[in-house]
């Protein structure tokens, strides 16, 4: 048989008080006479029932949930979502918020569907929700939807500008660009090619040859001999899992790496360091992105002002310099 959920009347019973009290002392309502004893009792008797509060409890007595939904976009999930996830969720429990995670990948309920069903308070995406978004997660009962507007600067174009700067700045004057094979990718793809094409632009070099290239030595290999035909001698790869697979491509070739083409990779995967040669790569540092993501979410819940994500130096993307540059 299934045991029966504790509740805050059994609470009460067994400390010999009333719901009301036993509401008080455990969400620590300020102003209320409590004596001591008989808040010891409270507690002793929650603890020794193993008392849970209800989440819709929960939220009636704080003024909302604890619940911050992340939307997770239809992407494959890779070692960076999967980190940023377990960060982001560490980072929001020490503020005492709870992350639950929905993949648009799994095409079931609506976003705002699943805002209402979990009772979240905050909605989290990895870009800016359109207006229509917005307002249905509002409607469903989130209190904040971050981001809620586009910000001023895309964090995917910057880290591209990122990649093409760095090779450029290793005397690299034409550079190519290797597409993700994935279509899921292409939009994410296309904002770190603009970034990688205005470095181009501002030094007054020639866009990238921007080739596609599938996680297959042969789609590799392909593409380095267009690359060779535009004499390319440096590569951003839109993410590492492609950049190993140009490495792999120029390994068929027979090339040197860096000295045949140099090979930037994004995102500082684990096993980005242990390429032939180590890849370098361009990436966030995760922790400090997670935790500031947190501080927003807090300070805004608060009813406070915080700087946008952008502003933040701690949270923009750097190179990690190894040796396929």
């Amino acid at each position: 048989m299934p045991v029966k959920r504790i509740t805050s009347s059994d609470v009460a019973q067994a400390a010999g008080v009333s719901r009301a009290t036993v509401s008080f002392v455990l969400n620590d309502k300020p102003g209320m006479r409590i004596t001591e004893e008989t808040r010891r009792r409270v507690l002793e008797a929650a603890r020794e029932l193993d008392y849970r509060p209800h989440a819709s409890a929960r939220s009636l007595a704080a003024g909302r949930s604890d619940v911050v939904l992340l939307a997770i976009p239809d992407l494959p999930i890779g070692a960076g979502i999967s980190r940023f996830v377990e960060e982001l969720a560490t980072a929001l429990a020490a503020y005492g918020l709870t992350l639950v995670t929905h993949l648009g990948a799994a095409h079931g309920r609506s976003l705002p569907d699943v805002c209402a069903a979990v009772d979240a308070s905050v909605v989290v995406g990895f870009s800016s929700f359109d207006q229509d978004t917005v307002q249905a997660l509002h409607r469903a009962g989130a209190d904040l939807v971050l981001p809620s507007e586009p910000e001023g600067a895309s964090p995917m174009r910057h880290l591209g500008r990122l990649q093409a700067e760095h090779l450029i700045s290793r005397g690299h004057r034409r550079l190519g660009y290797a597409l993700p094979g994935h279509p899921a990718f292409r939009q994410m793809a296309d904002e770190r090619l603009r970034g990688a094409t205005d470095a181009c632009v501002r030094a007054g070099l020639e866009p990238p040859v921007a080739l596609t290239v599938h996680l297959e030595i042969a789609s590799a290999a392909q593409a380095i001999t267009g690359w060779r035909e535009h004499a390319v001698t440096g590569v951003c790869a839109f993410n590492d899992e492609t950049a190993l697979a140009v490495l792999a491509g120029l390994h068929e070739h027979g090339l040197a790496i860096p000295a045949g083409m140099a090979v930037v990779g994004a995102d500082d995967i684990p096993t980005a360091r242990l390429a032939a040669p180590p890849l370098t790569t361009v990436c966030w540092d995760l922790h400090d992105v997670a935790r500031h993501r947190a501080e927003t979410i807090v300070t805004s819940l608060a009813g406070a002002s915080h700087a946008s994500s952008s502003a933040d130096a701690s949270t923009n993307p750097h190179v990690v310099q190894r040796s396929s540059t």
